[in-house]
């Protein structure tokens, strides 16, 4: 018998003061076996940084061609990917050439550090990527906020990401690593 997924609600409130972006999002999230809570707070991460009202879950793990995260436009164009933890570079190139905008959110500490080293030349030709990592401690911060119904308030200003769960909260400080061509 095949382990299920465990499901999660997520009440978003977001206010993305760089982005002038202020909005709600109620998001069901499939937890898939394999995943850990880090990874599934990490594409929460992902979602209130670059919230929109098309912006959608993707299959991700179950799908191996559709991303963690993704927008599409009406015509079925994909106008934004977003990878999580730390995608195959020709997974990334392959996203670049489908979609205008490519994201990757890396985590993991030394993992992380090690797959930028081995990738960031043959990803920096890729014009349309960004790259962001987040640190050990920001993660471990974010799992200390998840459970299986979620109201979190983000905000989101000068780099910084504030998350208030209840009346704990915490800042996490994502870091560019590669910002693609004529991005703000």
């Amino acid at each position: 018998m095949a382990i299920r997924s465990t499901i999660y609600k997520a009440e978003l409130s977001i206010a993305d003061i760089e982005r002038n972006y202020y909005a709600d999002h109620q998001l069901t999230v499939a937890r898939h076996p394999s995943e850990t809570e880090e990874r599934l707070m990490v594409r929460l991460v992902a979602f209130a940084m670059h919230a929109h009202e098309a912006l959608a879950l993707g299959g991700d793990i179950s799908t191996d061609d559709e991303p963690a995260l993704w927008r599409r436009a009406l015509t079925g164009d994909i106008e934004q990917w977003i990878e999580v933890g730390l995608p195959d570079e020709r997974l990334l190139r392959k996203a670049c050439g489908r979609a205008d905008e490519v994201v990757a959110l890396t985590y993991g500490a030394r993992k992380a550090d090690l797959w930028w080293t081995d990738n960031a030349n043959a990803l920096g030709r890729q014009r349309n990527l960004t790259v962001w990592n987040l640190t050990a401690e920001d993660c471990e911060s974010l799992v200390s906020l998840c459970q299986r119904s979620m109201r979190l308030g983000m905000t989101i200003q000068d780099g910084q990401i504030l998350i208030a769960s209840g009346a704990h909260s915490i800042e996490i400080s994502p870091v560019l690593l590669q910002k693609a061509a004529g991005r703000k």
